[in-house]
């Protein structure tokens, strides 16, 4: 991948390689891998593996083969299916389940993805916080918006230390880059469906 050739143009090149890196990101993200991990496994940067997730290296035979050392995949995946588009449709039953997206938390929620991919401009997840549920002790802060419809149990939202206390039927929207939180301190398992924008990648 390191050269282009003949009949191939720039657009489908880019095309490529962000498909690879929506790969490595996702795989690396179901492995519950950080990039520093990731990359220690692999040989090779945190810093080139960021840019080959974002799309914006263009990684050498090599490279590809670290990468796919380090997620335990044959290299040739990157290469499989890269011109035929995903199905816009997710069974429940094949929901792709996310790890490692709680971080340090009390008690583990199980994150699925509702969209193909989180190669869109926003990510859909469903989401099941157990009681006793805790992520404040790591809140989290980013870039975009996220959107959350409960849809059975409760949940307490925390924005920047405010408490909002979600039951069934009720939403809430809000800036990522103000410190969120999540806590379950209630008797049953809250179910709800989140929608961030843009994806994490």
């Amino acid at each position: 991948m390191s050269e282009v050739k003949a009949g191939v143009t720039p657009a489908s090149l880019n095309g490529l390689l962000a498909t690879v890196g929506v790969l490595v990101h996702s795989l690396r993200k179901e492995k519950g891998l950080t990039l520093a991990q990731l990359a220690e496994t692999a040989g090779l940067s945190p810093a080139i593996v960021s840019q080959i997730e974002r799309g914006k290296a263009n990684p050498s035979f090599t490279t590809l083969a670290q990468l796919a050392h380090g997620l335990e995949i044959p290299v040739g995946r990157f290469f499989m299916g890269h011109d035929e588009p995903s199905s816009p449709v997710v069974r429940a039953a094949a929901r792709r389940n996310l790890k490692g997206v709680t971080r340090e938390s009390v008690g583990e929620a199980i994150h699925e993805l509702l969209t193909p991919d989180r190669s869109g401009l926003l990510e859909a997840q469903w989401i099941v916080s157990p009681p006793g549920h805790n992520t404040s002790s790591a809140p989290f802060q980013h870039g975009g918006e996220e959107f959350g419809l409960v849809i059975s149990g409760m949940i307490d939202i925390y924005l920047d230390g405010e408490r909002h206390v979600l039951e069934a039927g009720d939403s809430i929207t809000y800036a990522s880059t103000v410190p969120h939180w999540y806590v379950n301190p209630y008797d049953e398992s809250c179910v709800a469906v989140w929608v961030s924008t843009p994806p994490d990648r």
